[in-house]
């Protein structure tokens, strides 16, 4: 039985963000490709959600219970609980990620 992928509040205005910056710098055609990839992702993570890797920052913290997928260039950290997928973050992977994950993850 496949998983449900679910979007953080944070998540999903990542996305909305991610896609209207795209859509004004860039094009609105290729905001439309990045969100499908995107939502590929999402689809394969409700199929297999142990697929994914430990986020290296959170791995060196001793942290193991987020994961990531890519969807070049970002990447998509999420949690695995019961049979749900939560997705907590979707960011581009040059940002400087180990900030960004302890701000949102950590809370620090």
């Amino acid at each position: 039985m496949p998983f449900a992928v679910l979007l953080t509040d944070d998540a999903a205005r990542d996305l909305d963000e991610l896609c209207d910056y795209i859509a004004v710098h860039d094009a609105p055609q290729k905001a439309d490709h990045v969100l499908e990839q995107i939502e590929k992702a999402f689809s394969r993570l409700s199929e297999f959600p142990e697929r994914g890797a430990y986020p290296r920052e959170l791995l060196a913290l001793g942290l193991r219970e987020y994961r990531e997928v890519f969807s070049k260039p970002y990447r998509i950290i999420y949690r695995v609980m019961d049979k749900s997928v939560y997705v907590l973050l979707i960011a581009d992977g040059r940002r400087d990620m180990q900030s960004l994950l302890q701000r949102r993850l950590l809370g620090a």
